[in-house]
C-alpha cells in the first residue's frame, strides 16, 4: 500500500458472490457471479455458457444497440440488461470484478438495483494497491439532439440532475431530482427506484415478445393516472430517480470515476452512450 486515502484506492469484491434470476427481455432464469479481478482489469463479464467463456469488457466500445437497454458484445458473445449491476458496482465503488453469466441478460430482481446492492455489501469491498484514476472536467461539455440534452459542469464531485418529461401521462407530467453520488445517498435515494413504462408504450412490446420476462413485480407501469403495482411507488418521483440510476451504469461505461456535474434532460440509454463518448475524449484527469 502507498499510504493513499482508501478512497484514492482501486477497489474490487471481498470473495465471489453469485445470484440467480430471470431476465427482463428473455424470461430465461440465468446465474450470475461476481468474483474479484486485480487492478486495472475494470469490470468484465464473462459469457461461461458459450465456448471459450467469452469475455466482454464493460467499456463504450462494446457497446451495442438494443431496445430500452443497455447491451454489451464481443466477436464472441453479448450481454444485456447491465445497467442496473453497473450502476450499482459504481456507485459503491467497485472498480475490478469478473462477471460470470451464463445467459444473453443478467437477472432482472425486483427491477431496481436492489439486487446487486445486497449483493456486493454481503461481501464487501477489498482495497487494492493501485490507485484510482478518477476523470476531472476541464470545461463544460454537452451533447444534443432534439429536445434530449446532456450538460456536464466541471466540479469536485459527481452530482447528477435529471428531467423527465412525459406530458402524455397526467401522473408522470414532468419530474425533476439532483443529488450528490456517494454509496449511501445511492442507497437510501435511487437504489430502490424501478424501471418503469407507460401502460401504452409498453404493450407493444409485449405482442411483440420483445418483453418475454416483464410484470409488475419487476416493473413500475403507468396507465392514465394510475400506477398498477399494487404497492404503488417507493417514491413520489421514482421514475425520474430511475433514470438517474441508468445514468449512473451508462456513464460508468467510461471506465473510470467522473467529477462533474451532469444535467439530463429527457435522454435514455442511447443518449447517455453518445454523451459518454463525448466526455471520454474530452475529460481529463
Amino acid at each position: 500500500m502507498t499510504g493513499s486515502e482508501p478512497a484514492d484506492m482501486q477497489k474490487t469484491i471481498l470473495r465471489e458472490a453469485s445470484v440467480s434470476g430471470i431476465g427482463l427481455f428473455t424470461g430465461i432464469k440465468t446465474h450470475l457471479k461476481i468474483c474479484p479481478a486485480s487492478p486495472d482489469t475494470g469490470i468484465v463479464f464473462e459469457r461461461i455458457d458459450l465456448p471459450g467463456r467469452p469475455k466482454i469488457p464493460a467499456v463504450l466500445s462494446s457497446v451495442r444497440e438494443a431496445p430500452r437497454c443497455t447491451r454489451l458484445a464481443s466477436a464472441e458473445g453479448s450481454v444485456q440488461m447491465v445497467e442496473h449491476l453497473l450502476s450499482a458496482l459504481y456507485a459503491l465503488g467497485v472498480d475490478n470484478a469478473r462477471i460470470e453469466v451464463d445467459g444473453a441478460e443478467v437477472p432482472v430482481g425486483d427491477g431496481s438495483a436492489l439486487l446487486y446492492v445486497d449483493l456486493i455489501e454481503k461481501t464487501g469491498l477489498e482495497v487494492q494497491n493501485k490507485r484510482r484514476k478518477t476523470l476531472q472536467l476541464s470545461q463544460p461539455l454537452f451533447w444534443s439532439e432534439g429536445d434530449i440534452h446532456l450538460v456536464a459542469l466541471p466540479a469536485d464531485e459527481f452530482r447528477l440532475s435529471y428531467t423527465i418529461c412525459y406530458p402524455q401521462s397526467p401522473l408522470v407530467k414532468s419530474q425533476h431530482y439532483s443529488f450528490s453520488l456517494s454509496p449511501e445517498n445511492f442507497k437510501s435515494q435511487i437504489a430502490s427506484c424501478r424501471t418503469f413504462s407507460l401502460y401504452e408504450e409498453i404493450l407493444p412490446f409485449i405482442e411483440k415478445g420483445i418483453i418475454k420476462g416483464g410484470g409488475l413485480e419487476n416493473a413500475l407501469v403507468i396507465k392514465g393516472n394510475q400506477i398498477l403495482n399494487p404497492e404503488g411507488a417507493r417514491f413520489e418521483d421514482e421514475m425520474v430517480r430511475h433514470k438517474i440510476l441508468d445514468l449512473i451504469g451508462d456513464l460508468s461505461l467510461i471506465g473510470v470515476p467522473l467529477l462533474a456535474h451532469v444535467i439530463a434532460i429527457r435522454s435514455g440509454h442511447a443518449s447517455h452512450i453518445a454523451f459518454a463518448k463525448v466526455l471520454s475524449k474530452r475529460v481529463t484527469g
